[in-house]
């Protein structure tokens, strides 16, 4: 399989470690992942590559945008791209989350994840 053929995604999260485990878990599964602290960054990424199928992003990020805000702006600029919102915190309102996005609670475990981004990827 060729790497453009493996399904990118785009882990958004301030939390260093948690971040790497998530990417961990993602690289685990056979998949290609891209990191960013913050929407600013999520969203030069995105503009960099062009391959994201799936944005993974926790609600709380520092900075102008929460990981709610940037869900919708990847929805209407990056229409192709899945939405995956998780938090710790305590769960987002179906209204809030973009058409066809999915939210995953904190702490999730590796069947967790591996099992939205299959359904996000189906």
């Amino acid at each position: 399989m060729v790497a453009q053929d493996i399904p990118l995604i785009l882990v958004v999260e301030d939390e260093t470690l948690i971040r790497w485990n998530a990417v961990e878990m993602i690289f685990d599964a056979g998949w290609r992942a891209l990191e960013a602290a913050n929407a600013e960054e999520a969203l030069e990424r995105l503009s960099t590559h062009p391959g994201v199928s799936i944005l993974f992003t926790d609600v709380n990020l520092p900075g102008p945008l929460d990981g709610v805000e940037l869900a919708h702006l990847v929805h209407r600029s990056h229409p192709r791209v899945q939405i995956v919102i998780t938090s710790g915190k305590g769960a987002v309102q179906d209204g809030e989350i973009p058409d066809d996005g999915t939210f995953l609670p904190k702490p999730y475990g590796v069947d967790d994840l591996q099992r939205v981004v299959e359904q996000k990827l189906a």
